[in-house]
């Protein structure tokens, strides 16, 4: 039979698989010695078949008894006795941290008898009916399902009646009625009345554990963390300790590093006399932990001295739950904390200069994706002068975000999926709230702190917070929140700086971000590192000085059909495709000359050496013409045709599939006078650069070619027109003529083209939809199902098919290095700043990508990354 429940100083950190991340984690620090409340682990395993049997095994039972047993010889209490009780915890625990996202059930084993018990026990009846009104609730909800607000209602209605400011003013007897009112509530449901018997409630909160995996929010939270369905969860049933039990005990939240900033030192909330999910429920505001550097200074240093174990232990900052019960400190769990994107570099970089990382370590430490995410806006300086402070929280998660109030998660969702840049503002928020959450530019809320369920989840996901803003109170009622009089309604716009917590009525203008300190260092450490070069996709001077500040090395792909697309330039083009022969095309194209060839000139300029490939003129001519009646009259007017003539010259150049029709070089081959002029104007901005005495070597890439044939036909077009002009004015100069890989033929016949193409780059884009018989335009009316219904592992437009095209690339690339081994590969579509495409193009040898300007540092990261783990596994074969 196969081991289902392991105890804690069985298991070790190796182990996360199995035992998920906190149930391996409280057996490693077992292990280390560390205070760990004594317990067990039930596996994912157990989960799996859970999943399919829809119930407990009889051999789990079994386990589960022994280890009950064994728990209750170890801590000397029996869990169900009624002479000193065990109490325990269910938690849940994945592979993955998925905070909040799956369900807890405290003080499990307390039930009508034992509580007045367990009062006698401890001397204290306060603590003994909080805990059980406390189980009560969770229960209730997590078990039952019964409204989390209803339990909330009667605690605010008896608060508000007694004009308590917190649940600490709640009395012995206010405890003991509101345990009456949380039964009545069962009572009144379908469910029934609150099992007494401990075993009946401990198997209906591991079966409620294992249940939620698949509730609502945890298949969201793993959709947008990419987090696999098979994983499954653990359990972890473990001893009790109470930070409810007077003004001696607590719970906090304590991280070894600012999750948000990244700065060195523990940083974290502590609540006096309260229990864990209060702090992350962000019910209570809490104190930050270093008031127990006064009220508590020698468990403040044991925890300070735990915290540089646990952090030097894991080489990783840690998110450390404590409990401290009658002046005793409890461990509760350690994770891998969450952080912004900002903190995560910064510690990255600085847990190398402390020797706890290698450079290669502190690459791998830092998810690619999450760099984008550093580059969001900043408010404008100037534009944030004319705004005054509505009110300021505490900045939970860094950013800069203006949009509209919402006030409830559904009702966010329903606006951004509208295309409304939405602000999700709630008193607090709780997992239910994820969807709203990643709908959201921006979360605020009036409650809760920098441990807060809100401020964790807006950390993971690199969203802009603000949480605890206090003079912000918020009517669901009425869809509205009020700051000292200020009335603020549904719709709203607002601006939300989550780096001072400063929050500002009105839209407030932003600024790109740069890339300067810890970023710049780590990403100049995964230059070094990685082995394929990282270009940039750019038709402007603007975008390609965007992408200069980023990193890029060059310009894998100039689109030389978007510099027509400006109202003069886009005249000419109509003009040339107007034409009926070569001699009307003559003056158009000497207009676009001169103007394509001041767009070159600047490109090249700017570049200052680095590599520039050009591509020629690719998409259908239909793209340039006008398509209504009204931009058909203009036009007419424009290039002085009648309206007739222009109708009739549009309809014949109408094709029934412009995607696989009259473009890329089969333009070249009926008007190569186009691509003459394009070349003419590389060369001409080429040589007005060597009369400055800057050296150019053009890189040009002619698209869509099929075969040997093709391209060599295009290629003798293109290099007889360099040749002419190198002999015209005596120019000496190396020139490269390669070609864009699109079509599944090209790659099977790659050998041949090798002979006659410098380089090659694959444009993904093409190649995806004429693999997949997918119209990259039309994808989007099934691709969510297909995401949905797991028929496809992610969009193939935006993380590339590596079963199909991806294996058409890897024969192009075998079959063009055996022609020429050293022959330069790129990928300049859409999947060229991937993290999880590079790290395929990485194992099939390609040279380069090239990516939007945005998403350099990211390939670079990910480039890095690829790397190193691609060599490591080499190694490791060896």
């Amino acid at each position: 039979m196969t081991k289902q429940i392991y105890n804690f100083s069985e298991g070790s950190s190796q182990m996360s698989n199995l035992l998920g991340g906190k149930g391996a984690n409280l057996a490693e620090m077992t292990r280390m010695g560390l205070p760990v409340p004594h317990g067990f682990t039930i596996t994912t395993e157990a989960c799996h078949e859970y999943q399919l049997r829809h119930n407990l095994s009889a051999e789990l039972l079994q386990e589960l008894d022994q280890a009950l047993d064994s728990l209750s010889t170890v801590t000397g209490k029996k869990f169900g006795a009624a002479k000193d009780p065990l109490l325990v915890s269910v938690r849940s625990g994945a592979a993955i941290s998925m905070p909040g996202m799956m369900d807890t059930i405290l003080n499990i084993g307390l039930n009508d008898e034992s509580v007045s018990i367990l009062a006698r026990l401890t001397g204290n009846e306060r603590f003994a009916y909080d805990s059980y009104r406390r189980l009560l609730a969770m229960f209730g909800n997590v078990v039952f399902g019964l409204p989390e607000t209803a339990f909330d209602q009667i605690l605010t209605d008896i608060k508000k009646a007694k004009n308590y400011d917190s649940d600490l003013d709640l009395t012995i007897d206010d405890l003991k009625e509101i345990v009456s009112r949380f039964k009545e509530i069962y009572a009144d449901s379908d469910q029934g009345e609150f099992p007494q018997d401990p075993k009946e409630q401990l198997l209906a909160a591991v079966n409620a554990v294992f249940d939620s995996w698949n509730n609502h929010r945890a298949q969201i939270y793993r959709q947008e963390n990419h987090i696999s369905e098979a994983l499954g969860t653990a359990v972890n049933i473990q001893e009790m300790v109470f930070g409810n039990f007077g003004q001696d005990s607590g719970t906090g939240v304590a991280f070894t590093r600012n999750p948000s900033t990244g700065e060195a030192g523990l940083f974290g909330e502590y609540l006096i006399n309260a229990q864990g999910e209060d702090v992350v429920a962000g019910i209570r505001t809490p104190q930050p932990v270093s008031v127990l550097q006064v009220s508590m200074p020698v468990l403040y240093a044991q925890l300070l001295d735990t915290a540089q174990k646990i952090e030097a232990h894991y080489r990783d900052m840690q998110d450390m739950e404590f409990t401290i019960e009658q002046g005793k400190m409890y461990l509760l769990q350690t994770r891998s904390g969450k952080r912004t994107p900002t903190a995560a570099v910064r510690i990255a970089v600085d847990m190398v200069q402390e020797g706890l990382l290698t450079k290669e370590d502190a690459i791998l430490s830092v998810e690619a994706e999450s760099i984008a995410k550093m580059l969001h806006p900043e408010f404008d300086p100037e534009d944030l002068k004319k705004h005054q402070v509505l009110t300021n929280g505490l900045p939970a998660s860094p950013g800069a975000a203006t949009g509209q109030v919402y006030f409830t998660s559904a009702d966010a969702k329903k606006a951004s999926d509208q295309g409304i840049k939405v602000v999700l503002v709630r008193s607090d928020t709780s997992p239910e709230d994820i969807e709203g959450m990643i709908a959201s530019q921006a979360i605020v809320t009036s409650r809760g702190g920098m441990t807060s369920h809100a401020a964790v989840v807006a950390r993971g996901m690199a969203s802009t917070g603000v949480v605890g803003a206090h003079d912000l109170e918020v009517d669901y009622d009425s869809k509205t929140a009020s700051v000292k009089g200020q009335v603020i309604h549904e719709g709203d716009w607002i601006s939300v700086d989550g780096s001072s917590g400063n929050l500002y009525l009105g839209q407030i203008k932003s600024r790109d971000a740069v890339i300067r300190g810890e970023l710049s260092q780590l990403l100049d450490w995964a230059k070094q590192t990685a082995r394929m070069g990282v270009y940039t996709n750019a038709d402007t001077p603007k975008d390609f000085q965007k992408a200069l500040d980023f990193g890029a090395d060059g310009i894998g792909l100039t689109r030389t059909e978007h510099m027509f697309f400006k109202s003069e330039r886009l005249l000419q083009m109509r003009r040339l495709i107007l034409a009926e022969n070569k001699i009307d095309r003559q003056d158009p194209l000497s207009k676009l000359l001169a103007m394509q060839q001041g767009d070159f000139y600047e490109i090249y300029r700017l570049a200052a050496g680095k590599e520039v490939t050009i591509r020629l003129l690719d998409p259908p001519l239909h793209e340039f013409l006008p398509h209504d009646e009204k931009e058909i009259a203009a036009v007419s007017q424009q290039t002085g045709l009648s309206v007739e003539k222009l109708r009739a010259r549009i309809e014949s150049l109408k094709e029934s599939n412009p995607m696989l029709g009259h473009r890329g070089d089969r333009l070249a081959v009926t008007f190569p006078d186009i691509y003459e002029m394009q070349v003419q104007a590389i060369m001409n901005a080429v040589l007005r650069l060597h009369d400055q005495g800057v050296n150019v070597n053009p890189h040009i890439m002619i698209p869509l070619t099929n075969s040997k044939a093709e391209m060599g036909w295009v290629r003798r077009l293109v290099v007889d027109k360099i040749e002419e002009t190198m002999a015209k004015h005596k120019l000496s100069m190396t020139y490269t003529v390669g070609t864009m890989i699109e079509t599944p033929r090209a790659c099977v016949v790659a050998d041949e083209i090798a002979e006659v193409s410098d380089f090659f780059s694959f444009g993904t884009n093409d190649l995806t939809q004429l693999t997949l018989a997918f119209s990259r335009d039309d994808v989007a009316s099934f691709m969510s199902d297909y995401l949905k219904k797991g028929i496809l592992p992610a969009d193939p437009f935006q993380t590339v098919d590596t079963q199909g095209v991806g294996q058409l690339m890897k024969i192009a690339i075998d079959k063009g290095r055996r022609t020429k081994p050293n022959l330069d590969i790129g990928v300049c579509g859409e999947v060229g700043g991937d993290a999880a495409s590079i790290d395929f193009f990485e194992k099939i040898g390609v040279s380069y990508v090239s990516c939007s300007p945005y998403r350099v540092p990211v390939a670079r990261m990910a480039a890095a990354q690829a790397h190193i783990r691609n060599r490591t596994a080499k190694v490791a074969l060896v």
